[in-house]
């Protein structure tokens, strides 16, 4: 083959199907709804509400997506007009570990209105946990106290092996919800699930220290609070309230999702959804 043939033939190589596809990471948050494009590289940080008439509408509540189609009409207002003309988006959201099948239907449901190639979840404890570099050969604990809804998480070889939740968060707060009684709901749960672990993974994470994200890791007393109580290292991770879709950004830049989709030769025509686990 001549140095001019082989030129052309390089020019005329169809790229990778990922190369020519745009990819959204998604977080929706009782509070903020988040998103990342990989043709824009930043942050989209909007409040979690709809005005379908006279007044605002939360289509989403302590983790429980209550409008799906007022989600989706969010997300057609936030996203559609930037995303491409032409294709159709990889989308990878994060999904609250015990939010379940019901939440994760609702989430693709509502994203189908961005006519997404794919959509794969991933649970937040874990997005948390690659957006902070952390070691997912180790067992680790994640605390996500968010506004509305705090979840805790074991993870053990990157995957979950345990959690809790509690429908309490930082806009709690008042005279009648004090920040021991939301630290003392994660500490009931962290004892509950140490004497529940029938391994050592739960201690090995405590020794550790826990990772803190949501909201409430950017309060200084909550951390120290956590510290004290449970009597371990609690590290807030950097820029807290993003860590979950920059953690599923992470995921598209590496490629990680279409590498799972080429493997199981899964390839759609109007979209399907997957768990990424």
């Amino acid at each position: 083959m001549t140095r001019r043939l082989r030129a052309t033939v390089a020019r005329r190589r169809p790229r990778p199907l990922w190369g020519r596809r745009c990819g959204i990471a998604l977080d929706l948050g009782s509070v903020r709804t988040r998103a990342w494009m990989s043709d824009r590289g930043t942050i989209i940080d909007v409040p979690t509400v709809t005005f379908p008439g006279t007044g605002a509408v939360y289509p989403i509540q302590r983790g429980t997506i209550v409008d799906t189609p007022g989600t989706a009409r969010m997300l057609d207002r936030l996203l559609d007009h930037r995303l491409p003309r032409f294709g159709r988006p990889l989308v990878v959201l994060t999904a609250p570990v015990l939010g379940g099948v019901a939440y994760r239907t609702a989430a693709r449901t509502a994203v189908e209105v961005l006519r997404p190639w794919a959509v794969l979840t991933i649970p937040t404890a874990r997005a948390v946990a690659l957006a902070a570099a952390a070691d997912l050969t180790r067992p680790l604990l994640v605390v996500d106290l968010g506004a509305h809804l705090t979840e805790v998480v074991l993870l053990a070889d990157g995957a979950v092996v345990d959690a809790r939740r509690t429908a309490l968060g930082t806009s709690d707060l008042d005279d009648s919800t004090t920040l021991r009684q939301i630290t003392g709901a994660v500490t009931t749960m962290v004892t509950t699930m140490l004497e529940q672990d029938r391994t050592s993974h739960m201690l090995l994470a405590l020794e550790r220290g826990a990772l803190l994200a949501g909201g409430g890791a950017l309060r200084p007393d909550i951390a120290y609070h956590l510290t004290g109580q449970l009597n371990a290292p609690v590290e807030p991770v950097p820029g807290p309230h993003t860590a979950a879709v920059r953690g599923a950004a992470k995921l598209l830049e590496a490629g990680q999702p279409l590498a799972r989709l080429d493997q199981e030769q899964l390839v759609w025509s109007t979209g399907r959804a997957v768990s990424w686990m």
